[in-house]
């Protein structure tokens, strides 16, 4: 194992019975990085992140997080990072201050450090104002930032987030991380599973998982320069549902979805064009408006990906 990685697991497998949840999954993060893991519904990304965090232990395989082996050093590793998911523990007869006060407590900040430390929170999750506030009467986005403050108190280098922005407004959204990319600039590592593909945009590297398998691993410009083999088409067409069904089986079409009103296929240069595939679809009775070549996106190789046998 790299000495270098904050992060580092070889082989993790996990089995409940019959099932087998993560497949022989192996990589490892950096110091500093914000590393997105994503995945579907069922995908192994959770079961992942349990094992990481000391919760569940591997079935085979190895990791270490900070050092510490997730299999016999679990506890040190519950205590030198920090956690958060959609569900995070809040206190909701507490007030924010409160809870920052008893997560303080929990991880044993000094006392001395206290006081600063819980200011510090406040204002980064921009909830002065807020402090004798009870937890329960904050709003989604509120109760977010507090989380993230709670799951922070103790200065973590290494923070796992385990979808913690579903069901968050957008506005909310994009001031969590404008938050978790100013922890990354100050050397806090961030792992991340997300099911929102602009978070993931923005990641230094991404993981995708499907079937407990690791399918990809890179930067998301790495991914979309390289993950699709072909060229990607944008259609606009009459009947766009009838279309998708008809260029599953066209000729050169490798892959077909479609995008709200919009069509993106895939298809082998060596035996497709856009103007060949228009023509193609005006001979079935479907009037093709605009068919265009253009860059795949994180969501284009995450469909690609997990459709992929």
């Amino acid at each position: 194992m790299t000495t270098e990685a904050i992060i580092d697991v070889r082989g993790l497998t996990k089995r409940f019975g019959d099932l087998v949840a993560v497949n022989d999954v192996s990589f490892a993060v950096q110091r500093g990085e914000v590393f997105a893991f994503l995945g579907p519904n069922g995908s192994g990304k959770s079961t992942t992140i349990r094992m990481l965090c000391g919760i569940l232990e591997p079935t085979s395989g190895e990791g270490r997080v900070l050092g510490f082996d997730i299999a016999r050093e679990g506890e040190q590793v519950k205590e030198h990072i920090g956690y958060m998911s959609q569900r995070f523990a809040l206190y909701e007869d507490l007030t924010v201050r409160e809870n920052l006060e008893f997560y303080a407590g929990v991880y044993q900040v000094p006392g001395s450090e206290r006081k600063t430390r819980l200011v510090e929170l406040i204002d980064m999750a921009g909830l002065r104002g807020r402090e004798r506030q009870l937890a329960g009467q904050l709003s989604g986005g509120w109760k977010q930032r507090l989380a993230l403050g709670c799951a922070i108190v103790h200065q973590p280098p290494l923070l796992f987030l385990d979808e913690p922005t579903a069901g968050v407004d957008p506005v909310s959204r994009r001031r969590f991380w404008t938050m978790i990319y100013g922890l990354a600039r100050t050397g806090v590592t961030v792992f991340v599973t997300t099911h929102y593909l602009d978070e993931a945009e923005h990641a230094t590297r991404v993981a995708m998982i499907h079937g407990g398998v690791l399918r990809a691993l890179a930067s998301p410009a790495e991914l979309k320069r390289g993950a699709l083999q072909g060229h990607l088409l944008s259609l606009v067409c009459d009947t766009p549902m009838q279309a998708v069904a008809l260029l599953e089986r066209a000729p050169g079409v490798r892959e077909v979805a479609l995008y709200g009103t919009t069509i993106h296929a895939l298809i082998d240069p060596a035996q497709q064009t856009a103007e060949g595939l228009s023509a193609w679809l005006g001979d079935v009775g479907i009037t093709v408006h605009g068919a265009t070549r253009i860059e795949p996106t994180l969501e284009d190789v995450f469909i690609s990906l997990i459709g992929a046998p």
